[in-house]
């Protein structure tokens, strides 16, 4: 099918797109593609314009300075994939970019655009929220930061404002003694995350001091799985601690836990420890 007739614009700054975003109501950024495309040619989406920031360089490239990774909302899926500097300090992250789509969907797909579109099964939000990243965005009335934990408000709903653009994500490099991991179980066909949890460890002493795990692609949008963050605070690392742990993760998902004709909500109850728990673990390993 074809997209709906729409206006073209190439913007050169980030100012710029946020200015073309308040002239032309109802437009949409064009960043990857990768989520806009379909949704045009399906017709499920009808923009009067279509704003490109894909050749904005200052929202591009992955810094490190003073323990903070600052990732420019352009950066691919690829990049973060190839990043040494994130598989060293941000294990996760790379971890999970490395699993979106295919090739060709890293190679196009962005950071920002996947955070913006807020996908429920989307691996980044999650990996975000457990990070526990800061956002930038930028509109026409200045900057202003976000936690991940409160930008994803709903199925593809986030706590951008009208004509806001997502420009950079900030996470604290992991500290010694420090590990985290993404697990995901991903669908066939689609490789989106039927259910995905990133997990982030710290140790000292031999034991789990602090622990954060958010979950996604069962739920609206990620949520942080407090009950499992509980039982193994404080706790030795070990196989059974961890299982235990990971067996209460339902507790934290509430009745909002979503099902399809490939996974029941029954069915992703029933399987999201084990996920949980390999995420845990993977985690834990990396920490020591």
């Amino acid at each position: 099918m074809y997209a709906p007739e729409f206006d073209y614009y190439r913007a050169g700054s980030v100012s710029e797109a946020a200015g073309l975003l308040r002239k032309y109501p109802g437009s949409k950024l064009l960043a990857g593609g990768q989520s806009l495309i379909p949704l045009l040619k399906l017709r499920l989406a009808a923009p009067v314009a279509v704003i490109d920031i894909g050749r904005i360089r200052d929202l591009k490239g992955i810094t490190v300075k003073g323990g903070t990774i600052r990732v420019g909302a352009m950066t691919t899926h690829a990049e973060l994939a190839a990043s040494s500097e994130l598989a060293e300090q941000c294990h996760a992250l790379a971890q999970a970019a490395a699993g979106i789509g295919d090739p060709a969907v890293r190679n196009r797909g962005t950071i920002g655009g996947n955070v913006a579109h807020a996908d429920p099964a989307s691996d980044l939000p999650a990996v975000l929220v457990a990070l526990e990243a800061k956002l930038t965005v930028e509109g026409p009335d200045g900057k202003r930061t976000l936690d991940a934990g409160g930008f994803f408000q709903g199925m593809m709903t986030t706590a951008l404002k009208e004509h806001e653009i997502l420009t950079a994500i900030e996470i604290p490099a992991h500290s010694k003694g420090q590990g985290s991991a993404y697990a995901k179980f991903a669908h066939p066909a689609s490789r989106y995350a039927v259910i995905g949890v990133a997990a982030v460890v710290t140790t000292s002493g031999g034991k789990c001091s602090a622990a954060r795990v958010a979950i996604g692609g069962m739920v609206p949008r990620p949520v942080r799985a407090a009950s499992v963050e509980r039982v193994l605070a404080g706790q030795e690392l070990s196989a059974e601690n961890i299982a235990k742990a990971a067996g209460q993760v339902t507790e934290s998902l509430g009745n909002e836990v979503l099902g399809d004709i490939f996974a029941s909500e029954q069915y992703r109850r029933s399987v999201a420890p084990v996920w949980v728990k390999r995420g845990l673990t993977q985690a834990a390993e990396r920490a020591r």
